[in-house]
């Protein structure tokens, strides 16, 4: 399997509010920059994009390291949480449904593709691919308020 580095944040100006996302792929010495945003979406809703989107890339199943500075889909993922609230249709327990189940579903079956290590890092912190990811996050969140 191909070995593929992935660093993805997102980014929402208010919360809920204009948000956008960004992620860079690497594989041995190339890289590719994506990013997108929507006019009314949630910080949560971005970061999960970016990491559903720069898998959805990929041509073939790979060896993937994601970095994400979002606990939520760290957690949700490394911990199973994502998968437990999907076998207990979508609620986090008896009286709170799962927030964003269609993303997560969509995230679920890539991880199934792809063996994802999944790898937190501290936000706004100076890791290098984290603030890039930021600035591309932001610029597209920016889009939206003009």
């Amino acid at each position: 399997m191909k070995k593929v580095e992935i660093f993805t944040d997102g980014a929402c100006k208010g919360n809920p509010g204009p948000g956008g996302w960004g992620a860079v792929l690497r594989y041995k010495d190339s890289e590719k920059e994506i990013s997108g945003g929507e006019a009314e979406t949630t910080n949560n809703k971005m970061e999960l994009t970016a990491v559903i989107k720069a898998l959805e890339l990929l041509k073939e199943p790979c060896e993937v390291s994601l970095y994400s500075d979002s606990q939520y889909v760290c957690n949700a993922l490394k911990l199973g949480w994502a998968k437990k609230w999907q076998s207990n249709n979508w609620m986090r327990n008896k009286k709170e449904p799962a927030l964003n189940p269609e993303l997560w579903e969509k995230l679920l079956k890539l991880c199934e593709i792809h063996c994802v290590q999944v790898n937190w890092v501290k936000g706004h912190a100076g890791h290098p691919e984290n603030e890039r990811c930021d600035r591309l996050a932001v610029a597209q969140a920016e889009k939206f308020m003009q």
